[in-house]
């Protein structure tokens, strides 16, 4: 028996004083309505309901909980409503985390449009250059760049971003020309852990790859440090063409070996496995779509 339609039935008979214009309301059978209630009076160990040939009336007890059972199903009525509204209408708190940088450089301002047009979310966005688990950090989408491993998320391609080396056009001006990836090693390289943790940059030649091992003359964990530092006429750095885009098209940073770079990174937002996405995702992903995310042409 199920506790809550037994609940609906009781307080059927009771408010039309009789099980067969309960049943009829309810439209199921009178037997099934006297069924129910009196399960629903074994499973209480009380009698809800005096039977008459002619009435049927509440004991005492019955007037009780009565009142108990309204307040019930009205409380789940409103639950089940919140959860439908919320499969509708974005509403409530709503959590995306991305990598530091892209973050900070495009999620951060689509979150400002994406709360504007959804006045009723409360956003939070969580930057950080690790990997966060969506299920334990209680994330509801994230943005990741590279090839995912995790084939428990739901994920959705949105672009694309190139492993570029860039340099400033007076450091490389003043500095031995760069043709094949092997020249590096006789200038000033700088690392940013935050893209590869070895002091170690992968190159392709068609199938052939090959690894340039350095010693860094600067390394730092920002994206951004390594890059103003690139930009300075520090030295070279990787970085992702997201990343050196603007820097790049106002004349401040070179791209040099883009023959030899890696096949690009795809951009997806993720989300865990769920059979009924909730809206606040929804439209999250749609908002994304939207975008410009593809950043392989600089």
């Amino acid at each position: 028996m199920d506790r809550l339609d037994a609940m609906t039935v009781f307080v059927a008979v009771a408010e039309q004083r009789g099980f067969a214009p309960a049943a009829r309301r309810l439209r199921i059978s009178a037997s099934a309505a006297t069924r129910m209630v009196a399960g629903l009076e074994d499973k209480l160990g009380i009698r809800l309901l005096t039977r008459t040939t002619r009435s049927v009336t509440l004991t005492s007890a019955g007037s009780r909980f009565l009142e108990r059972a309204r307040q019930i199903l009205s409380d789940v009525a409103e639950a089940e409503n919140a959860a439908q509204q919320e499969r509708t209408t974005p509403t409530g708190r709503f959590v995306v985390a991305a990598p530091l940088m892209f973050g900070r450089m495009h999620v951060a301002p689509l979150m400002c449009t994406y709360l504007s047009k959804y006045p009723r979310v409360r956003g939070e966005l969580t930057l950080a250059d690790r990997l966060v688990n969506l299920v334990d950090d209680g994330i509801d989408a994230a943005i990741r760049i590279g090839i995912l491993e995790d084939s428990s998320l739901v994920a959705r391609l949105v672009g694309a971003t190139r492993r570029v080396v860039v340099a400033s056009p007076a450091y490389l001006e003043r500095h031995r020309k760069i043709h094949k990836p092997n020249d590096l090693t006789a200038h000033k390289l700088i690392q940013c852990t935050a893209l590869a943790s070895n002091p170690e940059w992968r190159f392709f030649d068609g199938d052939k790859e090959t690894r340039v091992g350095f010693a860094p003359s600067y390394i730092t964990n920002s994206a951004d440090a390594a890059i103003a530092h690139a930009a300075a006429s520090g030295g070279l750095t990787m970085a992702l063409s997201y990343q050196v885009r603007e820097a790049v098209k106002a004349r401040k940073l070179r791209i040099v070996l883009a023959t030899f770079e890696p096949p690009p990174l795809p951009i997806h937002v993720v989300y865990p496995t769920t059979r009924l996405l909730s809206a606040k995702v929804r439209a999250f992903t749609d908002l994304v779509a939207t975008l410009d995310w593809q950043f392989v042409s600089l």
